[in-house]
């Protein structure tokens, strides 16, 4: 029986019938219509490469960082090749199209999309997410290359090095991750000489009630913790050996309860001070441990969660370190700079990579609950390499949706 050829509905576009796979999945059409609405970045007439389409190109980009930009888009559209049947050609813009694009829907509804997608994803049954009935979680910062353009070092900056500056501009940027799965959330960028206590203040909005938060000694601050803490989440921060923290009530786990203050000043006349229960710990016979770690919590009462449970989660502050790698090394690659060569685009394909880490752990996720393992113990470079391999080759999905609007 011979085959009849499939044809796009009257009016329609090539560009409008994408292969998205994960990605869609991830960030539905109708999310990326209200992020557009929202930015006041939909397109009033139809392009070769309309908001929607480059909006899930951006993000694509983070999964192809190896790949030129042209590579990318036609990887991107390749899947919908049976739709016009296997002799039709599809258009692929050039570079000066793609940077158009880009350019027209600036970052903005790439932000507003992952802050309105980019959640912790954890269920009841997700191993190694949960510490008795709270969802641990992580706060910290890293950097990224950039390429190395005078726009991008003008707006950016860039770190010393021992002769003159490094090679390349830097953007500084801190997230939260779900220590479980790995999901990076509630990130936010900006110009390398910006202090990571600077932007951890403006995420701490993404803590909630049930969450135990673990930072480094770095990020602890009487108004850091202060703000933190009034998120509602429980905290585990990690404080210098220096800090003043007389004991005023030695409880039965070891622990015991002090207070800290705003200043010096406050100290001596004991105001305002906020009550914590500090921890301190040795690990014996662990090469390279310091003498002493000293851990501060919001949670007062030991038979609630013990000082010895308690230095063990601390523990798995490194779950952090973890996902920046897959970010840097395993997503974006080994020595590989954001490509991007103006400040705008730069941001825009810094939410962009953060969206495609977090379809690909997303997706870790759900198989990791059918198999019942920890989603720790899944391969993430793995899971990567097959995501490249099938997003060609998913069906085509048509984003219909609502009109696009400026």
């Amino acid at each position: 029986m011979s085959r009849t050829v499939a044809t796009l509905p009257a009016g329609s576009r090539i560009t409008d019938y994408i292969s998205l796979g994960v990605v869609a999945k991830t960030f539905p059409l109708d999310k990326i219509h209200a992020a557009l609405a929202a930015t006041k970045r939909g397109s009033v007439r139809q392009r070769d490469l309309p908001g929607h389409v480059t909006v899930y190109y951006v993000i694509a980009l983070g999964l192809y960082m190896q790949s030129s930009y042209r590579e990318v888009l036609r990887c991107l559209l390749e899947g919908i090749q049976w739709l016009a049947g296997p002799s039709a050609s599809i258009s692929v813009a050039g570079n000066s199209g793609i940077s158009q694009a880009r350019t027209r829907l600036g970052w903005e509804p790439l932000r507003h999309l992952h802050d309105e997608v980019v959640k912790p994803i954890a269920v009841a049954a997700t191993k190694g997410a949960w510490y008795r009935s709270w969802r641990l979680v992580s706060m910290d910062g890293s950097t990224l290359d950039i390429a190395d353009e005078k726009g991008n070092d003008e707006a950016f900056g860039r770190p010393g090095a021992s002769r003159g500056k490094s090679a390349y501009p830097q953007i500084r940027f801190v997230s939260l991750v779900e220590n479980g799965t790995h999901v990076l959330f509630g990130s936010r960028m900006a110009d390398y000489a910006t202090s990571e206590i600077a932007l951890a203040k403006t995420i701490l909005p993404n803590l909630g009630k049930g969450m135990l938060c673990l930072a480094d000694r770095g990020f602890f601050g009487f108004e850091m913790w202060k703000q933190a803490a009034a998120t509602g989440a429980d905290l585990l921060w990690r404080v210098r050996k220096n800090n003043l923290l007389p004991c005023e009530k030695r409880l039965p786990d070891g622990s015991y309860l002090s207070r800290i203050y705003p200043s010096q000043q406050y100290q001596r006349h004991q105001r305002s001070g906020v009550v914590v229960r500090v921890i301190e710990y040795r690990l014996e016979g662990v090469e390279g441990s310091e003498p002493l770690y000293r851990l501060l919590t919001t949670i007062p009462n030991h038979e609630q969660a013990s000082a010895t449970e308690l230095a063990a989660i601390y523990h798995d502050r490194w779950e952090i370190e973890t996902a920046f790698d897959e970010l840097k090394t395993h997503l974006r690659g080994a020595r590989i700079v954001l490509r991007s060569k103006t400040p705008d685009l730069v941001r825009q394909e810094f939410y962009g990579l953060l969206m495609a880490h977090f379809a690909i752990r997303g997706l870790m996720h759900e198989a990791a609950l059918v198999s019942g393992e920890d989603p720790d113990r899944l391969s993430f470079l793995h899971a990567v390499r097959v995501v490249r391999r099938k997003l060609a080759t998913f069906g085509a999905i048509s984003p219909s949706g609502p009109e696009e609007v400026s």
